[in-house]
């Protein structure tokens, strides 16, 4: 049996992959300590599937403790270590403006104040050394750093992406000093990233020195829980869409930032091949959140670094934008009058007033159940039973503040959701030149079915995609991820340098290196991407290619890339090859989306409200079986999730249990 377990806001999701078959659990959430939560998915999941722990063959997690911890800029209290002179880099940044028409908009301030930054008495060029280490130089900084308190050291010295011999020298003073990794966490910055850009490599140096104790706490209550109920240990998921082993990601908490929403867009990538719609916008909104990405030719669109909570992490990972704008969001009136919408959420404790827990506020699965989008019968996936008069009883203290009827604010409160998923999804295809009409839109994701429709109206789009395991897809994308590890290195090639035999053995270091970390170095598949730009340019395109490449292939594919992006080439103009990145993988998991509990779901129906409008709702409730035929408007309420589809919309389940609706 394969198993994945993917932590949210509000739900913990487990998968067990048994033979052909799929069994699904929720769990609610626990935010104080996620491994209790995580525990009580996978003993729902065995008990549905009337399995044993010891069964399970391999453990894939994907958790939210590092982006919650970074959203919030805690962490464990860091020294920051860099070349003397240089040591408020990561105060100063690229001194540009957060907002440029906001100008007291700020920045985040740095994970370590400046009582926290030390400077080491050393000085790298991109060729070697100009001041040497002195090693009681070393011990010296080592013994203030230790004054100092810190339970995490980020080192980040010029140059060491290339020549990382001093920082290698001060890792081993700090061990001699402090104790080694089981006294205190080091990051090395050419370890964590490797590349260059100075700002970037110590931004995520900080970061994952930050984070990683905060993680590994976490790990450790994690394993004694699997080990107690003879659950094997995770593997965990990485920003880049790749599981990497428990004790590498204990290390790097900043390679597993994105490590939820990188299982969703796994998920999601797997539905798309399987249902032949390899083009599509993938829309997960669950409890807390919305996380969209765009997923083409079938594989999950992916760049070379990004920003989180407005800080930069020079690492790779799925190209996901997030939004707070989940079914627990919660609904507000601003200072002007307007009806706003999250990023406040009501999580799991207390979570919607409906689901009785103690909340009061009124949220975005309140205004659904007002509406009766939402069954007010049925409990939702998890076992939670619905209160609708406490949905309706908060819904009218809004509705009174802004002078609108319930109904009205409920309707109110959706379009506002909607408004600002469809702004997120515009971020990721309209800004990028991307036409989403030409995709589908694959909504998933406890509450994505129900909003689904309606934000492709508005973005043109005319085909709607919904798999049976929605509100569990990203625990499915767990399960079918390869292990992957990442190698890069900045190598600034130009000219007479930039050769097929420099690259060939550039690839084949990295490679072995890659497979190596992997611990499978035959096995193991490479992906090479060469980070290119025209001499001269501040930032390069990111080009998919072979171990072997030639230079003059590189530059046809990078020139093909630069004109669509750009909208020209210069042939003239000399080429330079920044940074190579090969990535070793082994498979993940095959699994079929099969499910056995398929039989002819329950029909009924009930009165709703869509488009402003009280309307009969067709409802059908279960898991229907291939060829089941939906036309608006309906209801198809799955296990974990629910598909409305308004008039105008019909389609069919597919043989893989996906329904797939198209306007018109």
């Amino acid at each position: 049996m394969l198993l994945g377990v993917d932590v949210g806001g509000t739900f913990t999701d487990a998968v067990l992959a048994v033979g052909d078959r799929l069994i699904t659990a929720k769990a609610p959430t626990t935010p104080s300590d996620q491994s209790e939560g995580v525990l009580a998915a996978i003993e729902a999941a065995l008990q549905r599937a009337g399995a044993q722990a010891e069964e399970i063959s391999d453990f894939a997690h994907g958790m939210t403790v590092a982006t919650n911890a970074l959203l919030q800029s805690q962490g464990a209290r860091t020294a920051f270590v860099a070349t003397e002179g240089f040591t408020d880099i990561v105060a100063l940044g690229r001194q540009d403006r957060p907002e440029l028409y906001r100008l007291c908009a700020a920045r985040p301030p740095p994970l370590t104040p400046d009582e926290g930054r030390f400077g080491a008495p050393e000085r790298m060029t991109p060729d070697g050394p100009l001041r040497e280490l002195d090693p009681d130089a070393a011990a010296r900084l080592a013994r203030a750093i230790a004054d100092y308190g810190a339970e995490a050291i980020a080192v980040c010295l010029l140059h060491a992406y290339r020549h990382p011999e001093h920082e290698l020298a001060l890792a081993e003073a700090i061990a001699r000093e402090l104790g080694g990794p089981d006294r205190i966490h080091v990051s090395l910055s050419h370890q964590v990233v490797g590349t260059f850009r100075e700002f970037e490599r110590a931004a995520t140096t900080e970061v994952d020195a930050a984070l990683s104790p905060l993680l590994a706490g976490y790990l450790r209550r994690l394993i004694e829980r699997c080990d107690e109920a003879g659950v094997p240990e995770p593997a965990i998921m990485q920003s880049n869409g790749g599981l990497i082993d428990l004790e590498s990601a204990a290390g790097h908490a900043a390679w597993t930032v994105l490590s939820g929403p990188a299982g969703g867009a796994a998920g999601a990538a797997f539905v798309a091949r399987a249902a032949g719609t390899p083009d599509a916008l993938c829309f997960d909104m669950g409890g807390t959140s919305c996380d969209v990405c765009v997923v083409h030719d079938g594989a999950v669109q992916e760049q070379s670094a990004g920003t989180i909570a407005q800080r930069p992490l020079a690492l790779p990972m799925v190209a996901v934008h997030t939004v707070g704008a989940g079914g627990g969001s919660i609904a507000w009136r601003d200072g002007g009058g307007a009806l706003r919408v999250g990023p406040r959420s009501a999580g799991a404790e207390p979570g919607p007033a409906c689901y009785g827990r103690g909340g009061t506020e009124p949220t975005v699965t309140d205004a659904n159940l007002v509406l009766r989008r939402l069954a007010a019968d049925a409990p939702l996936a998890g076992g939670v039973q619905l209160d609708i008069g406490a949905s309706q009883r908060a819904i009218e203290a809004l509705a009174a503040e802004l002078e609108l009827e319930p109904e009205r604010c409920a309707e109110g409160i959706v379009r506002v959701a909607n408004a600002e998923m469809v702004r997120a999804l515009r971020v990721v295809t309209v800004q990028r030149g991307i036409d989403p009409r030409r995709y589908a839109l694959l909504a998933f994701g406890g509450a994505g079915g129900l909003h689904a429709a309606a934000i492709a109206d508005e973005l043109g789009i005319t085909r709607v995609v919904c798999p049976r395991a929605s509100g569990v897809l990203a625990a499915v994308g767990l399960v079918v991820s390869p292990r992957r590890r990442d190698v890069q290195r900045s190598v600034l090639l130009a000219g007479s340098a930039l050769t097929a035999p420099a690259i060939a053995e550039l690839v084949t270091e990295l490679g072995d290196e890659a497979r190596s970390q992997l611990g499978a170095p035959e096995d193991a598949e490479l992906g090479v991407v060469y980070e290119l730009r025209y001499r001269g340019q501040a930032f390069e395109l990111a080009v998919p290619g072979e171990p072997d490449a030639e230079p003059d292939d590189l530059r046809a594919a990078f020139e093909d890339l630069h004109e669509e992006r750009y909208g020209y080439r210069d042939r003239e103009q000399e080429l330079e090859l920044v940074t190579v990145r090969v990535s070793a993988t082994l498979p993940g998991g095959e699994v079929s989306l099969h499910d056995e509990t398929v039989g002819e779901p329950e029909r009924g129906s009930r009165e709703a409200r869509l488009g402003g409008e009280a309307v009969t709702l067709q409802v059908l409730r279960g898991s229907p079986p291939p060829g089941t035929e939906l036309a608006g408007p309906a209801v198809l309420e799955l296990p974990e999730s629910t598909l409305l589809v308004p008039e105008g919309w019909s389609g069919e389940v597919d043989e893989h249990g996906t329904t797939q609706l198209r306007r018109g």
